[in-house]
């Protein structure tokens, strides 16, 4: 496209169409526009952006064209005589359609006449001239000016909407001020080849626009989920929570499940709600052999003999047979208080003696569930738990308040619940001010003595803990009725960057 308008240029001076040119060659009119800017740009060519209005004939102006006006069609289909077609007949032999349209055209231009009494219609004319064909071959044949066609033509034609009146734009193309037959285009940078060579000592480059805006540089938004992650961290930390590292997604079977003690035949651990892995990741090489056997003991048997030989228990346990192979499956999380028993048996294990903590965490975790506008497969996780001598059920109740109380929840209720690894269980509602009613939050409890004794925690430690997801506070925050929206494929990454920023009442 460049030769052929620098060509141009150079025979005669100017280019007068570029819709002209590119019909000559055969080019894309708007890659030819293109071309020519690229060569204002350095200065080869000027040009003035001009316009042009014509009548272009549409897809019922076509047919007009090869078949004739529905008039002139529906008048061809009449016998010539007295005996004329019946209605009907005359109907099926045009279409409905353009029966419709030609028969008022006839009647108006009287061609045609009808016998109310019988319904038989009959010619008034022994021949008719399509004066609307006629005036679409003139309007292509004069390439569709308007000056073509007298103004009542243009009107009846619109009207018809055999004709659109189209307006397109194109360029005047003259010699620029730095024109030449060809161009050579500057290099915008030193390129290594140059360096290599050396020709970058001498090679003349494009001038650098320091006029130029540049484009926009976007920055990173936070997702509307680690706006209000975010915000219940802080609250955590200022309530003297310390963050658990659980940034690993892949836990064994015997951190997310035995040492909770769950057992090995609860319907959780089946691999319709849990994800397992396959191949060399399938099982865990790494297991603290002693605090093995005291999980497995107290599975089995409802108790288990500490490294200094102190029996703990007290527990029937679940008197059924502990499998190895279970324990050792890997899968992907199902809940962060995996991580929670790793760091529980850390306190037991730690120098000096165990010492009361506070410990919180927020990750991602994964279920095998069926998806739907409130669950995922995958989603987030808030937990807290603490570890203090005697801590009793009104700690946990207190700890709860506090913390809703400070993300703008005040309203709380607690309903019994089962989990396997706490007991006493509560379940957490809130009330929800706008839909009027009281909503689940999430879970809470006392971890079993079963859970903690393994571990070598003194007998009268007791941990307090209580978990809710991040997804839906979100949705509640920032009024989302599908969770699909919210997090997964069908985002809109917009909303991360129109999303307020999250602020909870305290």
């Amino acid at each position: 496209m460049e030769e052929a308008v620098l060509g141009a240029l150079a025979a005669d001076g100017v280019v007068e169409s570029t819709l002209a040119l590119a019909e000559a060659h055969g080019f894309e009119h708007l890659a030819l526009i293109g071309t020519v800017k690229s060569l204002e740009n350095d200065f080869f060519a000027v040009s003035d952006e001009l316009s042009k209005t014509f009548f272009a004939v549409t897809a019922e102006g076509d047919a007009v064209l090869a078949d004739g006006s529905p008039e002139a069609r529906l008048f061809g289909a009449i016998p010539a005589g007295a005996e004329g077609i019946a209605m009907t007949d005359l109907m099926a032999a045009v279409g409905k359609d353009a029966y419709k349209v030609g028969w008022g055209a006839c009647m108006k231009n009287k061609w045609v006449a009808l016998d109310k009494a019988t319904q038989t219609i009959t010619r008034k004319v022994e021949a008719v001239e399509d004066a609307t064909k006629a005036q679409l071959e003139g309007l292509v044949a004069a390439g569709g000016a308007v000056d073509s066609l007298g103004a009542n033509e243009q009107k009846l034609l619109k009207r018809r909407n055999l004709i659109a009146q189209q307006t397109i734009k194109y360029k005047r193309v003259n010699k620029g001020p730095q024109f030449a037959p060809t161009r050579v285009k500057l290099p915008a940078d030193i390129t290594k080849e140059m360096l290599d060579s050396g020709s970058w000592k001498t090679a003349d480059f494009k001038p650098y626009n320091f006029d130029a805006t540049g484009n926009a540089v976007g920055g990173g938004f936070l997702h509307p989920l680690l706006k209000v992650r975010t915000e219940f961290r802080r609250i955590l930390l200022d309530m003297g929570f310390e963050e658990m590292p659980t940034n690993q997604w892949v836990e064994s079977s015997f951190w997310n499940f035995d040492a909770l003690f769950q057992p090995q035949s609860h319907p959780a651990r089946d691999s319709h709600d849990t994800f397992f892995l396959k191949g060399a990741a399938a099982s865990t090489l790494r297991l603290p052999p002693a605090y093995y056997e005291r999980v497995k003991s107290m599975h089995e048997k409802g108790e288990c003999t500490l490294e200094d030989g102190t029996v703990r228990g007290g527990s029937l346990g679940y008197r059924t047979v502990f499998e190895e192979a279970e324990t050792r499956k890997n899968l992907l999380r199902t809940h962060t208080t995996a991580f929670s028993s790793q760091m529980l048996y850390r306190l037991a294990q730690q120098a000096g003696g165990f010492k009361p903590a506070k410990y919180f965490s927020i990750d991602r975790v994964f279920r095998n569930e069926t998806m739907d506008a409130t669950h995922l497969c995958e989603f987030h996780q808030v937990e807290g738990w603490v570890a203090d001598y005697d801590l009793s059920l009104g700690d946990l109740i207190g700890m709860i308040n506090e913390f809703f109380n400070k993300i703008g929840i005040t309203q709380i209720r607690f309903k019994p619940a089962f989990n396997p690894y706490t007991e006493p269980s509560m379940e957490i509602f809130g009330w929800h001010p706008t839909l009027k009613k009281w909503t689940e939050l999430g879970n809470s409890g006392i971890f079993r003595p079963e859970m903690l004794l393994p571990m070598g925690l003194p007998p009268n430690v007791r941990v307090i803990a209580w978990g809710l997801s991040v997804e839906r506070p979100t949705m509640i925050k920032y009024n989302i009725g599908n969770i699909r929206t919210l997090f997964g494929h069908k985002i809109d990454l917009m909303q991360n960057k129109t999303a307020p920023v999250c602020r909870l009442d305290r």
